[in-house]
């Protein structure tokens, strides 16, 4: 099976190089080349921009893929409020090229929990949507249009984390900005009233990897990881697992930062993921877990003194 992996960032090269791990062939496609894996392999790649109109369809022709995932689009929450107009474009527009082209492949389309306004402490694939924020608004219109095709699931992901490298030229998640900026003595200003599920790259790559391969594969699903925790608190944890002081982490009010165009709540919950055919089995891994895998496999252990 081959997958076109549309977007090329922190979440598309992940999941491109575990489809290919898995035994199976994945091509990245984005208007800008992706950066290398961390051992300096690059990356199969097709330029694509996909809001260009037959541009999809001309590089869905050119992989030959079998399957579609999309992974596209601004997705800084803040420069999509500030940019409302070209954040729906980003989104909405490549979703009808997508349905003008794909036929009867199957679709994934990778959205998000800001289609909720934060009012659920945890909604489930039950809960109706309803943004707060153009970032939502975007992810939402995108599923909207999506649905005309005949395979698609929606697979709405809470905050994503995982390893990335200090000088990435792009905004780093969350954990990952963390760890370097704790490492280096500096301090972490995170809001202790904005919540959310965060989910591992590892497991979010699974997921949607099964998703691809499956027989029948679900309409809708939602992929929020076992902790509820507030940025803060998660802040405060990494900041023990790296052996930082906890001084370091300074909480603030969400409305006084750069989460303010965020819900108070960005956390999921998912009704099907251990119960469908396609995921049974699967379980996102607990933050502190997670945090762990990610510090003991990309940092090197502080050496001790012998003073």
């Amino acid at each position: 099976m081959k997958t076109l992996v549309v977007g090329s960032g922190f979440v598309g090269r992940a999941l491109a190089r575990h489809l290919t791990g898995s035994g199976d062939e994945a091509v990245l496609a984005s208007r800008t080349p992706p950066a290398p894996h961390d051992d300096g392999a690059v990356p199969d790649w097709i330029r694509l921009d996909i809001t260009e109109d037959g541009a999809f369809g001309r590089v869905l022709e050119q992989s030959r893929a079998d399957t579609v995932v999309l992974v596209h689009g601004p997705s800084d929450v803040t420069w999509c409020e500030q940019h409302p107009e070209e954040a729906m474009h980003g989104h909405a527009e490549a979703a009808r090229q997508v349905v003008r082209a794909a036929g009867d492949r199957r679709v994934v389309f990778i959205s998000t929990d800001n289609v909720f306004d934060g009012n659920a402490v945890a909604p489930d694939e039950s809960v109706p949507p309803r943004p707060a924020n153009a970032y939502g608004r975007a992810k939402l219109a995108a599923e909207q249009i999506l649905a005309e095709l005949p395979d698609v699931t929606f697979l709405r992901v809470s905050l994503i984390y995982g390893w990335e490298p200090a000088d990435t030229p792009k905004w780093l998640n969350f954990f990952a900005a963390c760890v370097h900026r704790l490492q280096a003595g500096e301090p972490v200003t995170a809001p202790v009233d904005q919540w959310t599920t965060p989910v591992l790259i590892d497991d979010v790559v699974e997921v949607t990897t099964a998703l691809t391969k499956a027989q029948a594969a679900p309409r809708l699903l939602h992929l929020g990881g076992p902790d509820r925790i507030s940025r803060a608190d998660w802040a405060a944890v990494i900041a023990e697992q790296v052996g930082a002081p906890p001084g370091l982490v300074v909480a603030e009010p969400r409305a006084g930062g750069r989460y303010a165009g965020r819900p108070a709540s960005t956390c999921l919950s998912s009704a099907l993921l251990a119960t469908h055919r396609a995921t049974a089995g699967l379980a996102p891994r607990p933050v502190r877990e997670g945090s762990r895998l990610l510090i003991d496999r990309h940092t090197s252990p502080t050496p001790r003194s012998t003073v």
